[in-house]
């Protein structure tokens, strides 16, 4: 297949890096981002280009390829953003894989990836798929929720504490849940009291959600009153295993609440849960899910043995893991963590990961869960068009421009006051800016990025350039914070500088 690559003057070394294999076409535009596809087709045109399969142009270029399609008379395709993507866009070429003429490559890749994700999950919701699957003695219902081996791992998402709620805040919490990618509402109850009254509350909740519901508790009035109005049972244990037997789903665990036990050998573990299964089984409970409880640091690596154990010796059961805990008590940012975590329920077969977001630090947390289990889906946790790559990137894009001879080193100015200033902070999802003269507060403007909030104060107030900058500056740290979900302080940094070295920036010691 003989390919030719559209690029800019500035560009040009980076694309022939990249792109080896195929023609490179140099245009006469320094930043191939500035081209736009009538001015393509010009030059091409005028080059008498012809001969070629595929001519790709640079991702950034605006519009669609068609025109120059239609004027060359070669299929013409959006390429990735960033030459050093080529490697990959090729390969995918030569494969089969069909480009777009208004969607660059990179992010056509993610876009096919959750195609590829929703055709995994529309097969298996498919309603005689789920009539078959549910004959066998691994797969079951929770409420109308498929569950079990044959069905993708399923996100229960945890209200802690739900009773100290309003019953509008758990609606609120459990709506966000299932946006997020939770599949199932769990309603934590407050360890040490007993509140049989919320219990009360559940069937108005579900007519609210429209989603499978979950109790956590170990307070046997509270699962007992629990039993009548939710679809799942969160937890049975050695201390109240003959108080509930019922043909609902439960979830066991190794534990005895009211002696304290708890196995911490993996081995003394799995046999203690080994053995719950068969006295409830013996009891009369029907469906039952094993949890064997995942521990975070120090005790994380005894609880995976215990999982990966308890799987070897029992292939078909339905295993739950609690992966909150982990990322609750880990002070490193969640992302990849919950990556990990969910390649580590791929691997062990887990049907179903419990999760919360408790701390500031885990906000996201469901969300990245389940792009985590979607990537599974695909086959692993690299190279599956889908990423959890938020604040790194997978590869350097190495772009450089010609420097000038004439190189001045910067210098700061002292700082003119100015008769009006500003204070910006975000807001229930927004960017606020205060606008003072001297003590008084004259106006407040809110916006949902920065380039029209700065657009209405140049609009409205007369400042200087360099003020105006500061601006600009700091409402772009403000917009950040808002897309990950931190405080912002004006002034203040946004990142800690742990990287900040020139070994780091440079890859140079």
């Amino acid at each position: 297949m003989k390919i030719l690559l559209v690029t800019g003057r500035l560009a040009e070394p980076i694309v022939r890096k990249y792109g080896k294999g195929c023609d490179v076409f140099v245009t006469p535009v320094t930043v191939a981002a500035f081209l736009t596809p009538k001015m393509i087709a010009d030059y091409l045109e005028k080059a008498k280009v012809k001969g070629y399969d595929i001519i790709l142009v640079p991702g950034l270029v605006r519009g669609s390829t068609q025109e120059i399609e239609d004027r060359i008379g070669i299929p013409t395709y959006k390429g990735p953003k960033n030459a050093v993507d080529l490697p990959v866009v090729l390969r995918a070429i030569r494969k089969g894989f069909k480009l777009s003429k208004e969607v660059p490559a990179d992010e056509l890749f993610s876009q096919d990836a959750l195609k590829r994700v929703q055709d995994i999950k529309n097969k298996v919701s498919n309603k005689e798929y789920i009539r078959k699957a549910l004959k066998k003695p691994w797969n079951f219902l929770i409420g109308d929720l498929p569950i079990g081996l044959d069905f993708p791992t399923r996100i229960l998402g945890e209200i802690v504490d739900a009773p100290r709620l309003s019953m509008e805040d758990v609606i609120k919490r459990a709506e966000y849940y299932l946006k997020e990618g939770a599949d199932i509402i769990d309603l934590g109850m407050v360890s040490g009291e007993t509140n049989l009254e919320f219990l009360e509350m559940i069937p108005e909740i579900r007519e609210k959600i429209k989603a499978p519901i979950s109790i956590d508790s170990l307070n046997t009035k509270e699962l007992e009153k629990g039993i009548e109005v939710v679809d799942l049972i969160l937890s049975i244990d050695w201390s109240n295993v003959e108080d509930l037997v019922t043909e609902k789903p439960v979830v066991l665990i190794p534990t005895n609440m009211k002696t304290g036990e708890f196995p911490t050998n993996p081995e003394e573990r799995v046999n203690s849960l080994e053995k719950l299964k068969e006295k409830a089984k013996d009891l009369g409970y029907k469906v039952i899910i094993l949890d064997p409880i995942l521990e975070h640091y120090p005790n994380f690596s005894r609880s995976v043995t215990a999982l990966y154990l308890y799987r070897e010796r029992n292939p078909k059961d339905i295993l739950l893991s609690g992966v909150g805990n982990v990322t609750e008590m880990t002070d490193a940012d969640s992302p990849g963590i919950n990556a990990i975590l969910a390649g580590l329920a791929g691997e062990l077969n887990i049907s179903i990961l419990l999760t919360t977001e408790v701390s500031p630090k885990c906000r996201g947390s469901l969300r990245e869960l389940r792009r985590g289990l979607d990537m599974v889906l695909l086959g692993g946790l690299k190279d599956v068009g889908l990423s959890l790559l938020i604040l790194k990137e997978k590869r350097r894009k190495d772009i450089r421009f010609e420097k000038s001879e004439n190189i001045v080193r910067a210098k700061s100015k002292p700082i003119k006051i100015e008769k009006v200033y500003f204070r910006i902070f975000i807001e229930d999802g927004k960017i606020w800016v205060n606008a003072y003269e001297g003590t008084r507060l004259v106006l407040t403007i809110r916006g949902d990025e920065p380039n029209s909030i700065i657009d209405t104060i140049l609009g409205k107030f007369k400042i200087s350039p360099r003020h105006a900058f500061y601006l600009g500056r700091e409402l772009e740290k403000a917009y950040t914070a808002l897309k990950l979900g931190k405080s912002y302080i004006q002034e203040e940094e946004l990142f800690p500088d742990f990287y900040f070295s020139e070994t780091f920036i440079t890859g140079k010691k």
